[in-house]
């Protein structure tokens, strides 16, 4: 298989260009990811990761609830369609596994369930705002 530096290249300026940490590329039976690395710091001092894209960085504190956090860069979407019912909504109760949200990543649909029973009590993102992997989507209490 002969590589393309010319469309590495070109999905390495994406990534700056869009300030996105990760990017996934298909076509056909070719597949090429490319993603920035988030510098680690000492996590016993701090216990954080220092993310390039600070948008994965939010004011929710570690007490203020269960996270329920994004598993994949993409759209997040809070209904299943255009001007459907909302997931869920502040005040809902949730089971674990119950689906919250959609993030659509390369024109597929992934479901965001809850990680565990609680009530919404937050829901830190528009509908169809771009989120960040690990980035908090909702806080359960």
């Amino acid at each position: 298989m002969k590589i393309d530096k010319k469309l590495i290249k070109e999905l390495v300026d994406n990534l700056k260009e869009f300030n996105l940490s990760e990017l996934e590329y298909q076509e056909g039976q070719t597949r090429i990811k490319v993603s920035k690395v988030a510098r680690m710091v000492d996590q016993s001092k701090t216990g954080a990761v220092v993310s390039p894209n600070k948008a994965v960085l939010n004011t929710v504190d570690g007490n203020d609830g269960i996270r329920v956090k994004s598993p994949i860069i993409g759209t997040a979407y809070l209904a299943p369609e255009p001007g459907a019912k909302k997931f869920v909504n502040i005040g809902d109760k949730v089971k674990k596994g119950q689906t919250v949200m959609i993030v659509e990543a390369m024109k597929t649909m992934n479901h965001v369930p809850s990680s565990s029973d609680g009530k919404v009590k937050k829901i830190l993102v528009a509908d169809g705002q771009p989120v960040e992997f690990g980035q908090t989507l909702v806080v359960l209490e």
